[in-house]
């Protein structure tokens, strides 16, 4: 792997190619991905690159008038976390990710990785987590319809989950109510439109997994189609 970078969802629209034709893309805000660690043989019996993503608020205690601790900021880092940044010289960071690149050698603390490392054309496997449905009903989830004949009137309900005496027993993969969505999903091969290295966007054929400000990854293709 060559190419990775960490970015956030803005959303989708629509943009004209020099030829005239609309396409359909997701804009995708790629901010400066920091390198906070190199990971070496040596020291951690693998090669990989962690980066850090999006500014994070460092808890701020304060006290009241009655003498009793009040934390101002909950969504911070830890002492660990704020140890290694410290150490990296850089500002805390939300989000922590490895990726393991090909050149690792060619990076060192401090570096930042941002949205021109891909070009126009390139092929990109995109991953983030979908958006979660909630609690579904079998209907609701696809998996079948309910009982449509023989007088039913309740075509909403799965009806029957097993067949009578023989084999007397639900069979595995059996389609039930249950929660959907909120997984991480794949999107492979997608198409780089356009890349703003300037506003740090860049804009992807089609449509890209999770909800608008979702943290995504964007890779260059492990699998590459006609």
């Amino acid at each position: 792997m060559k190419k990775e970078i960490l970015a956030t969802k803005v959303g989708m629209t629509q943009i004209f190619q020099e030829d005239g034709t609309l396409v359909p893309v997701t804009v995708l805000e790629a901010e400066p991905n920091v390198v906070t660690q190199i990971k070496t043989i040596e020291n951690d019996g693998y090669e990989a690159v962690q980066v850090g993503f999006g500014d994070a608020v460092d808890r701020v205690k304060s006290k009241d008038k009655s003498g009793r601790v009040e934390v101002a900021h909950r969504h911070g880092v830890n002492r660990a976390e704020a140890g290694q940044f410290k150490k990296a010289g850089v500002s805390s960071k939300k989000y922590l990710r490895e990726f393991r690149l090909e050149n690792t050698a060619d990076y060192k603390a401090g570096d930042e990785i941002k949205a021109d490392i891909f070009a126009e054309g390139d092929r990109i496997d995109v991953t983030a987590i979908s958006k979660g449905k909630g609690f579904l009903s079998a209907i609701q989830k696809g998996q079948h319809r309910g009982p449509m004949g023989h007088g039913s009137k309740f075509h909403r309900h799965q009806g029957s989950n097993n067949s009578s005496s023989t084999p007397s027993r639900v069979f595995k993969g059996k389609g039930m109510p249950g929660h959907a969505g909120s997984v991480q999903v794949t999107v492979r091969n997608l198409t780089v439109v356009k890349v703003d290295p300037e506003k740090n966007l860049i804009l992807v054929k089609g449509a890209v997994p999770g909800p608008k400000k979702g943290l995504v990854t964007i890779k260059e293709t492990t699998k590459v189609e006609a």
